[in-house]
């Protein structure tokens, strides 16, 4: 999964209808209410729009036939596998009807180009742990946390025996970091994973 790292925006003409397109990452439903908000256009015909936060989505048509505008920008979204994302699609009637098959077309495309634009960021799932070690070891476990993708140490507190770590590793290679520390230290580093 990814999401995006800014906003951005994209226009286009479609049979003398002009589509813009403006998406960006979300932290929340709240956030993705208010970026729906401050980019649509009341002036417009129409405001689609779709987000999508973990499991929990939400889209609107906005006036336009049901399932012409909101559903086909959702589908843009998980069709890039995006997560945390809104994109609101406006649109300003040209004069010419673009029928069901055209709606779905001018949303879902206007939507999907403009995310396909954009530099995207990896989604990665962290699982949160403590590593102990003893002095003469941190340097070199800080060093291999360091150089491991997507690790990140959070805080470093010293205990009487060295420092504890607290630490987000990656869900999927968690296991593989934990057996790297304890073969660097000889069995002298622990990690707990926090429950």
């Amino acid at each position: 999964m990814f999401t995006l790292h800014a906003t951005a925006t994209f226009e286009q003409d479609i049979k003398k209808s002009r589509f813009r397109a403006v998406a960006g990452p979300i932290a929340g439903e709240q956030a993705a209410r208010d970026f729906a908000a401050a980019h649509s256009d009341p002036a417009a015909n129409h405001n689609c729009f779709a987000w999508r936060i973990g499991q929990v989505y939400r889209f609107s048509d906005d006036g336009e036939p049901s399932g012409t505008g909101g559903k086909p920008i959702l589908q843009a979204i998980d069709g890039q596998a995006l997560d945390g994302v809104a994109v609101v699609v406006t649109r300003w009637f040209g004069g010419i009807l673009l029928g069901s098959g055209g709606l779905v077309r001018a949303y879902g495309g206007t939507a999907a180009a403009c995310l396909r634009t954009m530099d995207k960021i990896e989604l990665v799932v962290r699982v949160e742990a403590r590593v102990t070690c003893v002095f003469s070891d941190l340097a070199l476990v800080k060093a291999r946390l360091a150089s491991a993708p997507g690790v990140r140490i959070d805080n470093e507190r010293f205990i009487d025996t060295g420092a504890e770590l607290a630490v987000a590793l990656p869900e999927k290679s968690a296991d593989t970091i934990t057996r790297m520390l304890v073969d660097i230290t000889a069995g002298r580093a622990t990690v707990a994973f926090d429950a």
